[in-house]
């Protein structure tokens, strides 16, 4: 079934924490989604005062035809004692186009994830019966997870799951070089220009086989 108009099947939205402890993972699944030839989309990539945060994540779902969700972050925060909320949120939205966007979004694929496969049976029991994914709070293994998600969901041939990590790890070793020439700390670059190193890297490297 094809997407309707305006919705790309190369596209993957990402919904994830954007915390430093999380950083790690989110550049292995940024990364990962590039190598099997996707563009990963993100609520960072825009900064747009005129728009809220709530019609740009419409606007972002709208147009991917998959999703990545991380369930990870469902502890207390130390100031209120609250949870954040922002990623379920995010997933019932993905959920909702599938659901009722029309023939289009209806084509929608998603992989959820978490750090144990089993946990949000405490915190969100109405996905009972959705496969969740578990990486257990490791950067590869969720790159693992995604670039096999990929590969079923689009039935593309794309590097295996061995040489996309072995990319990244190649890629991540020269990432302090590659932020020093562009005069950033390679443990902060901010996210667009972190995608633009991604894609160079790929395109002008010389990776392992």
């Amino acid at each position: 079934m094809a997407p309707r108009a305006g919705t790309s099947v190369d596209d993957v939205f990402i919904n994830c924490p954007f915390d430093r402890a999380y950083n790690p993972t989110f550049r292995a699944i940024i990364f990962a989604i590039y190598a099997c030839g996707f563009r990963p989309r993100s609520a960072m990539e825009l900064d747009d005062g005129g728009q809220t945060r709530i019609d740009k994540l419409y606007g972002l779902i709208g147009e991917c035809r998959y999703g990545i969700h991380d369930l990870s972050r469902t502890e207390l925060d130390d100031v209120y004692q609250l949870p954040r909320f922002n990623m379920p949120l995010e997933l019932g939205l993905f959920l909702g186009a599938k659901r009722f966007g029309g023939q289009g979004q209806s084509a929608k694929r998603l992989l959820i994830l978490d750090v144990g496969r089993y946990r949000y049976q405490r915190f969100i029991s109405d996905l009972a019966g959705m496969d969740i994914h578990g990486h257990d709070g490791d950067a590869v293994t969720a790159l693992r997870k995604t670039r096999d998600w990929l590969a079923n969901v689009s039935r593309r041939q794309l590097p295996s799951a061995d040489r996309v990590s072995r990319l990244f790890q190649s890629f991540m070793a020269d990432l302090p070089m590659l932020a020093a020439d562009l005069e950033f700390d390679p443990d902060t670059v901010p996210y667009v220009d972190f995608e633009r190193m991604v894609v160079g890297w790929l395109l002008s490297a010389e990776p392992p086989p």
